[in-house]
């Protein structure tokens, strides 16, 4: 009984927390893909250390000001390496509302963009992002009709109190055709 009650609470998590929206569809476990993300509306905090530096705090920032903006919660969480910074996404829902910067957040439009993308299952480490951002950079090498147009940068698709073996994240590389033009 105890084993059943403890399968059903852990697999019904991720259903409890799951936002009310996604940005965009997750990259399958394993699969290396080239998608293009659509426009977005981004909140922003930043951190002058490293990402994965000890309790960096850009959840909270980030929790807090859509707490106090009754600003739904959207998936995925976007996250910067170096220096540290991480993005939630403003929903259609709320793309209605004035929503202003404040001394710990920043409102920033991110236009489409074409990335290189690998999911990933298991926890949020530097060792993970590490591993996976290495898949990618090897892709490119082969593959030599793309480029890369920016920074990897990793995706997290499931909330803190998520055991990591379940979690879901993904890595990206901005990527362009080779001779296309940079996108600002």
């Amino acid at each position: 009984m105890f084993k059943k009650l403890l399968s059903v609470f852990l697999f019904s998590i991720p259903l409890t927390l799951q936002a009310y929206q996604s940005m965009y569809e997750k990259t399958p476990v394993g699969k290396i893909k080239v998608i293009e993300l659509p426009e977005r509306l981004a909140l922003e905090a930043k951190t002058d250390g490293t990402y994965f530096d000890k309790d960096n705090g850009l959840f909270r920032k980030l929790f807090r000001y859509i707490s106090t903006n009754d600003v739904a919660m959207t998936t995925p969480v976007e996250a910067d390496m170096n220096p540290g910074k991480m993005r939630f996404f403003v929903g259609s829902e709320d793309r209605t509302k004035i929503l202003k910067p404040d001394n710990t957040v920043k409102i920033v439009k991110m236009p489409v963009r074409t990335v290189l993308s690998i999911g990933i299952r298991g926890s949020y480490s530097e060792k993970n992002f590490s591993t996976n951002q290495k898949k990618l950079t090897d892709w490119i090498e082969k593959n030599k009709d793309f480029e890369p147009a920016g920074e990897c940068y990793g995706v997290y698709w499931n909330g803190p109190f998520i055991p990591g073996f379940f979690k879901r994240s993904e890595v990206h590389l901005p990527i362009r055709k080779k001779n296309s033009t940079p996108t600002k």
